[in-house]
């Protein structure tokens, strides 16, 4: 099995009820939704895919870090449900500094997105298109991460995802094709650093 990746989601939105507890609410992922990996690839999360995780006890944290928790399914503070959409969360922010801080940079507009870090169980590819198209059918989420910077336009981690998701336990030929596309990227990229093409 691979590595955890991680993926950028979607908008986060910050909601109080009566008691004053604040939440924050969006889609940790979306079906059917195929996004760029770097150029590398285009991967789409399948309906279904999140059943078995929601069940397990994954955590919600602040940019990643271990130590800047906000929330956890196995108390209660984390809901993960799975609809039509996508997976959807929502967590109450703790009566801390860390809580209190990010639920102010959500309100100002400061932060406003979410990542999550996940392990591939079941997966397909199709390599009849350009680039490769990933379908995840089967995930386990590790956690959740409310982010300051949530875009993904880092092509090194699009090509350890291609390399980590098409090398290990995948056929010869698949491994091969991830391999070629790999070169062929480099190659372009050395073009047209040196000029040579300018596409």
């Amino acid at each position: 099995m691979s590595d955890f990746e991680k993926r950028i989601a979607q908008q986060v939105e910050l909601r109080a009820d009566e008691s004053g507890t604040k939440t924050l609410t969006g889609y940790a992922a979306v079906f059917n939704s195929p996004t760029d990996i770097g150029g590398y690839f285009t991967e789409q999360i399948a309906p279904g895919a999140f059943i078995e995780t929601i069940k397990g006890d994954v955590r919600c944290l602040f940019d990643h870090q271990s130590g800047n928790v906000l929330g956890r399914t196995k108390s209660g503070t984390l809901r993960l449900s799975e609809d039509s959409h996508g997976l959807r969360f929502e967590v109450d922010l703790p009566d801390t500094v860390l809580g209190k801080d990010v639920g102010t940079l959500v309100a100002r507009g400061d932060i406003s997105g979410c990542s999550f870090d996940f392990r591939a169980m079941k997966q397909s590819w199709d390599d009849t298109v350009d680039p490769p198209r990933r379908t995840l059918e089967k995930v386990e989420i590790s956690e959740v991460s409310i982010v300051t910077f949530p875009a993904y336009a880092d092509t090194t981690v699009g090509l350890r995802s291609l390399e980590a998701a098409r090398g290990e336990g995948n056929a010869a030929h698949n491994a091969a094709a991830a391999r070629r596309r790999v070169a062929e990227k480099r190659a372009l990229s050395e073009q047209k650093f040196r000029g040579i093409r300018q596409d």
